[in-house]
């Protein structure tokens, strides 16, 4: 296999880039827990069933519609439309941020809405591929790039095909599959201002042009990166337009008011039998300082402190719960203040 080939997928259901996993991620139905019934007693063997089910649920992070998510959703939903008659120039759409802003959460959740609006409208939608979901791999030639289009269908690869065979493979494919959506994540790792990068650049665009779909491209500091320089940039800049995707803050009112819907959306979402609703969203200042208003960080320290209260046995969770969990380097980077020092946080050494 030519190292510019993906890697075969031991489970193919356990990623978003391949068309079964990708298939298995919009047909699931996330189901919490059913409560216990008061005065319920259960035996030995069903706890432990009625733990593990917990556990297994709070592993899965809730999807709340952001503002960034009902952008994303809502503009993605009109360039497909206004692309429905367009031989060529598609407009698309860019959502960029910083980590942990729910960039790819978004881009999904719009791929997830399209693909159920279709099997919806068109039973036989379910047969036809109406979203694809590619990641641009590190240091992207045009055919690693074509390459992970293939992974994602399933096209068998040969380390003999050449760029150009994969690409009509591909292209042939997703036109007969009748694909009206791209997914595009990581697409920082596009560095124009070398070579590699801008063919890995045109290689997007041609497919782009080939395949009548709309994309949606997602990556880091989109607007500062070399993604619009030069006349490719001008190229995508004049196609896309850019969402950002950016942390919750607590500036005024209105942006506190969000903040707090979120907390309380993901503290009604916990299955903790002795959890005091409204616990959490008192807490939502401390909560804000320890995740910096990322909606990535906040969600794994609710779902890791949901899981600790289930494994210790205290079914509920406190401050002392949540200071316990150890978050991203990105939230640590903001608990080198004097209310950090008092929870115990101190910046580790590098």
């Amino acid at each position: 296999m030519s190292e510019e080939e993906p890697d075969s997928v031991d489970n193919p259901y356990s990623t978003l880039t391949t068309k079964e996993g990708w298939r298995a991620f919009v047909d699931e139905i996330i189901e919490p827990p059913p409560p216990l019934a008061r005065g319920t007693v259960l035996d030995e063997d069903e706890l432990e069933s009625y733990r593990e089910a917990r556990i297994d649920y709070h592993t899965r992070s809730v999807v709340v519609a952001t503002p960034t998510i009902r952008s994303v959703v809502t503009t993605g939903r009109k360039r497909i439309l206004l692309n429905r008659h367009q031989i060529s120039a598609r407009r698309g759409l860019i959502v960029s941020g910083s980590s942990g802003t729910g960039k790819t959460t978004a881009i999904t959740q719009l791929g997830k809405n399209v693909e159920q609006l279709a099997r919806r409208r068109n039973p036989a939608a379910a047969t036809q591929l109406p979203v694809v979901f590619v990641t641009v791999p590190p240091a992207a030639t045009p055919k690693m790039l074509a390459a992970e289009f293939a992974r994602f269908l399933g096209i068998p690869l040969h380390h003999r095909m050449s760029q150009v065979q994969i690409t009509n493979a591909v292209c042939d494919l997703l036109g007969r599959l009748g694909t009206t959506l791209v997914l595009v994540d990581e697409i920082h790792n596009l560095d124009l201002s070398t070579r590699t990068g801008a063919e890995a650049s045109d290689q997007l665009k041609y497919l782009s042009e080939r395949i009548a779909a709309t994309f949606v491209l997602a990556g880091l500091g989109i607007e500062t990166s070399t993604l619009f320089l030069g006349i490719r940039g001008q190229q995508i800049a004049g196609r896309y337009t850019v969402v950002p995707s950016e942390a919750f803050s607590r500036r005024n009112r209105a942006d506190r008011e969000r903040w707090q819907a979120l907390i309380a959306t993901m503290e009604g979402s916990l299955r903790l039998d002795l959890h005091r609703p409204g616990t959490l969203l008192a807490l939502d200042a401390y909560l804000h300082e320890r995740t910096s208003g990322l909606i990535g960080s906040l969600s794994q320290l609710i779902r890791e402190a949901a899981v600790e209260a289930i494994d210790t046995g205290t079914e509920k969770i406190t401050k002392r719960t949540l200071d316990k969990v150890e978050l991203d380097h990105a939230a640590q980077q903001a608990q080198t203040g004097p209310s950090a020092a008092k929870r115990g946080h101190k910046p580790k050494a590098a």
